[in-house]
């Protein structure tokens, strides 16, 4: 028989288990369960995205990116364009022909200024100023009046066509319609004028006014200055400021003489017949203190007794107009004015 410690010891299979368990510790698999076998209540299971990726996703620009724009540049680099783009609008604006400045070019007379218009002939005034020829129809013309000053000399009224004074621009360049006039006094130059106003003193025997565009050049047209001559008759009379001067004379017009002697007018009452616009001297006569009153006209004349008086009208209204004297009540004649 055999004896019974001849049978496996128990231990024989603790070497087994202990292998097994071994390979199972060093399983690949046993390391890395798959996702049905582990609890979802595990905190980090393996198809859930790392936790670095999940603070920092990929659609989210880093930190340091987003404090950094990409277009923000350096504060020395970003002068330098600024000033470039600055230099290079003043300069557009200064060189793309703006409106006439009252400057010119160095090395260049005022009377060949930019911006000048018509043609610059090479003809002088007598004061050595070019003549700018211009069309007829754009040229500026002038006129002038001459008024006697109540202190002597002479009071000029310039009006212009196609011209505005400049005087903010003199010495700029030549435009068409601006600039100032000059007086020349006896063919003398005596001054310059920036508006329609200016004085002659007395003394002078003929005055010329002379239009000149702002770079000093001289408005012409077919070849002559635009100007305008007058003659002053001679040296105006010194007027005192009380004592109004006389009337040019004017057509005396008709005059009628009249006697009032007691109550009897001669010639007899009858009618005078007028043209509207005539002028009519009443020439009365009477023996006795009365006044004379035109109705319609509204005038009336003390009649001191014995001395002539007179009253001079202008028949300015139409109509049938009685002359009497007040105080008497006489009818001394009828005005027809037609």
């Amino acid at each position: 028989m055999t004896p019974r410690h001849t049978t496996v010891p128990r231990h024989t299979t603790a070497p087994r288990r202990a292998a097994t368990s071994r390979r199972a510790a060093i399983s690949p698999r046993a390391a890395e369960p798959s996702c049905a076998a582990v609890d979802s209540r595990v905190a980090a299971p393996p198809c859930v995205a790392a936790p670095a990726r999940v603070a920092a996703p990929p659609c989210v620009a880093a930190p340091a990116q987003a404090a950094v724009p990409p277009r923000a540049a350096a504060p020395g680099r970003a002068a330098v364009p600024l000033v470039v783009v600055l230099t290079a609008v003043a300069l557009l604006l200064v060189g793309c022909g703006g409106r006439a400045t009252t400057h010119h070019k160095p090395g260049t007379s005022h009377q060949e200024a930019t911006g000048s218009s018509g043609t610059l002939l090479t003809a002088r005034d007598e004061g050595g100023h070019r003549l700018r020829e211009l069309p007829a129809a754009d040229a500026p013309t002038v006129r002038a009046e001459v008024h006697p000053d109540s202190e002597g000399g002479w009071n000029v009224h310039l009006t212009v066509e196609r011209f505005r004074f400049t005087p903010e621009s003199t010495g700029g360049a030549a435009l068409p319609g601006r600039g100032h006039a000059r007086l020349l006094v006896d063919g003398r130059e005596a001054a310059r004028l920036y508006g329609p106003w200016g004085y002659v003193p007395p003394g002078a025997h003929t005055l010329t006014v002379r239009l000149h565009a702002d770079d000093h050049t001289v408005w012409a047209v077919d070849g002559a200055p635009v100007q305008t001559t007058v003659r002053l008759d001679g040296t105006p009379a010194t007027t005192s400021p009380s004592t109004p001067p006389s009337p040019p004379p004017t057509d005396p017009g008709r005059t009628v003489t009249l006697t009032i002697t007691g109550t009897t007018v001669q010639p007899p009452p009858s009618r005078i017949e007028l043209k509207k616009g005539e002028r009519l001297t009443l020439r009365v006569t009477s023996d006795r203190a009365d006044t004379l009153h035109v109705h319609g006209y509204d005038r009336e004349l003390p009649l001191p007794p014995g001395t002539p008086a007179s009253l001079t009208l202008t028949a300015d209204r139409t109509g049938l107009f009685e002359v009497e004297t007040h105080e008497s009540g006489l009818v001394l004649t009828q005005l027809v004015v037609r």
